[in-house]
């Protein structure tokens, strides 16, 4: 069943919950999921889910987007609880929390959004909406609002996201809901105010924000207006895609004769399995890449690195030897990624793409100087 076939369409605007409740077990599972009475007196996160769709598809400024930005919203606000289930714990005084519940929600709608085979933009654009869906709730009130918002802003439309908060305020029953509205309000008063509304922030190069983001998760207070003066002397390419993506049709086709730091030839020189320690293999793929960077010369590091923490490191050890960043990103349908995944001369263990799939995170322009996007689409059904 295709999610875009249950988005409200004009005159009518009809929200068939029955038919979602009916059609995926990730709705059905947000039965059983209680909530803090404070926050939602209007009882379990089913309950919330389908009253803050109520909400969206009464809203005139969501009425009023093209097309394909209402689908966005809509699943946002759909999908924006769907970790609740894995999150939620009554703590020992007896309140109910679901800390987490967003930035996990995030890395679970990917995983179903793309079984769904719902477009890598679309898709991503959804995942950060509801990775972000709680900070027009409090934002103004923050010391680091404007990083935050600079941040945001690189992967959202924060015109949309505060759409996706208030559904979010209106389809629950609490005693301060119109605090929660104002909030949003003058959250989009910042966002006006700092050029953030419908736009990203707009750096004055990519090693401006390359340096400026890279400061922030160093613990760093790098100002917007810095000048960055950009002394790199070579270009490192950092591959990421889970496993069968195409990272090495990719190199093979794009990279050259670049050298390649290859995790998975590593592991065949030492016979390590993909499920064993890893150890010796990150140890003496780093050692490799010291090498090149000593001399200056630039090569591919060709490894997973779906999660933004491992990504990190191996940005954040390049960098220091003054290497400009480009992360290339390769991705493929799900069927025909676990068919090519069947096909190599060592599949990863199912249990392993499982485990990396729960944490998989696309990269953002926030992460390297330059993006490469190799995103293959699933065919669009047959009329």
């Amino acid at each position: 069943m295709q999610l875009d076939a249950f988005i409200p369409t004009p005159p009518a605007w009809r929200l068939d919950w029955d038919g979602l409740d009916e059609a995926f077990d990730w709705v059905r599972d947000l039965r059983d999921c209680p909530q803090s009475p404070v926050w939602h007196a209007e009882g379990n996160v089913w309950i919330h889910t389908r009253m803050v769709l109520e909400a969206l598809i009464e809203m005139p400024a969501w009425r009023a987007l093209p097309e394909r930005e209402r689908a966005i919203v809509f699943l946002a606000a759909l999908l924006h609880d769907v970790s609740k289930p894995a999150t939620t714990r009554t703590e020992p005084d007896g309140h109910i929390s679901a800390r987490g519940h967003s930035t996990q929600g995030s890395v679970r709608a990917r995983e179903i959004l793309w079984r769904l085979e719902v477009p890598f933009a679309d898709r991503e654009h959804v995942c950060h909406l509801i990775g972000y869906h709680q900070v027009p709730f409090f934002l103004v009130d923050k010391p680091d609002a404007e990083h935050r918002l600079v941040s945001m802003s690189q992967v959202v439309r924060c015109d949309l996201l505060a759409l996706v908060t208030e559904a979010d305020a209106r389809g629950r029953i609490c005693a301060d809901q119109g605090r929660l509205l104002d909030q949003i309000e003058l959250f989009g008063e910042l966002c006006r105010d700092s050029g953030c509304w419908q736009t990203p922030w707009p750096f004055a190069s990519d090693h401006a924000r390359f340096q400026y983001f890279r400061s922030a998760g160093q613990g760093g207070g790098r100002s917007l207006h810095a000048p960055a003066h950009d002394d790199t002397r070579l270009e490192v390419t950092v591959m990421s895609g889970l496993p069968g993506a195409g990272k090495d049709h990719w190199i093979a086709t794009h990279g050259g004769d670049l050298p390649v730091v290859s995790l998975d030839a590593i592991r065949d020189e030492q016979d390590v399995d993909p499920g064993d320690d890893q150890g010796g293999v990150i140890r003496e793929a780093y050692e490799r890449a010291r090498q090149h960077l000593r001399s200056a010369t630039p090569f591919i590091w060709n490894a997973t690195n779906v999660s933004r923490v491992l990504r990190q490191r191996i940005v954040d050890f390049v960098a220091d030897y003054r290497a400009r960043v480009r992360i290339v990103y390769v991705e493929a349908p799900a069927a025909l990624l676990l068919d090519q995944n069947r096909q190599r001369a060592q599949p990863v263990p199912a249990r392993v793409l499982d485990k990396l799939i729960r944490r998989w995170t696309v990269p953002t322009v926030r992460e390297a100087h330059t993006l490469v996007l190799a995103v293959a689409e699933a065919d669009p059904p047959a009329p």
